[in-house]
């Protein structure tokens, strides 16, 4: 799965998105309640997805939002959601 951001410890974090990003290889202490979303929510296959950078230190990672049932999943599901009928479950 191709990405934007590149991860090293060599050159400085950099948000160029969305062309490019550049990221320190691991979250520091700063990242847990630094993080941000960079751009808008992009799909990757069936994954919606979007960059999370912390404002503090630039670690950036993917962060998956949700999945995004196809046309013959959403069929079986509908199937399964109308075999189950409230009368069939007692108060």
């Amino acid at each position: 799965m191709p990405t934007i951001v590149e991860y090293t410890q060599r050159k400085r974090p950099r948000n160029s998105y969305p062309e490019w990003m550049v990221s320190p290889t691991s979250a520091g202490p700063c990242c847990q309640g630094g993080m941000e979303p960079v751009g808008v929510p992009e799909p990757d296959g069936q994954w919606i997805f979007e960059y999370r950078r912390c404002r503090v230190c630039g670690f950036t990672v993917r962060a998956y939002l949700r999945y995004v049932l196809d046309d013959a999943e959403l069929a079986d599901l509908r199937k399964s959601l109308q075999a189950c009928r409230l009368s069939d479950y007692p108060e």
